[in-house]
């Protein structure tokens, strides 16, 4: 999520925007009786145990149906001496599967009080953006300043699928938890994982913005504060019920230290039975 265009200050304010048969073996010849053959039920589909198994059946799950709609909740922020500059964002995501996916979402960004209406479609690996009343902009979805407007709540379960070792499974009442985190350590002793990686993404457009702004923000001195990403599945059915995603950095600055807040949270409403059209003149 890239909302922001807050920062507290004049400086922040710059920078954030098988079957068997039976046998008469022993019996007398023409003494056997006409038998009906013994059927086994097909064996049931053992429980997965891994977390590898768990996002095989997640995917099958959420793939199962034509589309899903979801509802995204965000907040981005920077802190600094105790001056906080902040922005919101909330969308209804329509998200439809198979190869050629599509996506429709509509939400908006509130910022110093002000709201502004967001709306992303995604179709044939194009993204287009309109934020406010200015016009569409349009790039490729793989595109980062593209990739970084587009949430797409089905991409947890790629994400997760590479942090490999680095999730933590749990079972609790009716659910299963997967859970990537890291606690507080210099930037450069955990930017190799692979959840640190997707935090950074994050955070590069509000970096660029800060160096933009005379904060020199060398990667040696940044320090990782925490960052956890977990997906939630339905124990019965597999399906994803919610995945959130936090993290903050702390970035030097002047003698203290400037606060990046994020939190993402995305949550599964039921399934899309419609198609992502694109307005007239998008195509």
């Amino acid at each position: 999520m890239r909302r922001t265009s807050a920062v507290p200050a004049v400086l922040l304010a710059a920078a954030l925007t098988g079957c068997a048969g039976s046998t008469d073996e022993g019996k007398p010849v023409g003494s056997a009786q006409p038998t009906t053959p013994s059927r086994q039920a097909a064996p049931a589909d053992p429980q997965p145990r891994t977390t590898t198994e768990f996002l095989a059946r997640a995917e099958e799950a959420m793939a199962g149906h034509k589309g899903w709609t979801f509802t995204v909740k965000g907040r981005e922020g920077l802190v600094l001496r105790g001056q906080e500059n902040a922005a919101t964002y909330t969308a209804t995501v329509r998200r439809t599967t198979g190869d050629a996916w599509a996506l429709h979402s509509t939400g908006s960004t509130l910022s110093k009080g002000v709201s502004k209406p967001e709306e992303i479609y995604v179709a044939d690996g194009t993204a287009y953006v309109k934020k406010g009343t200015a016009a569409w902009e349009h790039g490729p979805v793989t595109d980062p300043e593209f990739a970084d407007r587009v949430e797409d709540p089905l991409a947890a379960l790629h994400a997760f699928s590479g942090y490999g070792d680095e999730v933590t499974l749990a079972t609790p009442d009716g659910r299963v938890e997967l859970r990537t985190r890291t606690t507080t350590a210099p930037l450069t002793g955990v930017r190799d994982r692979d959840v640190v990686q997707k935090a950074l993404r994050e955070l590069a457009p509000t970096l660029r913005q800060l160096r933009t702004a005379g904060v020199g923000a060398p990667e040696n001195e940044i320090a990782v504060e925490g960052v956890e990403e977990t997906l939630v599945l339905d124990a019965a059915t597999y399906r994803v019920t919610t995945h959130t995603f936090k993290c903050t950095f702390l970035i030097p600055y002047d003698g203290q230290r400037i606060r990046y807040e994020q939190e993402l949270s995305e949550r599964t409403v039921g399934t899309y039975d419609g198609t992502v059209t694109l307005p007239k003149g998008l195509a």
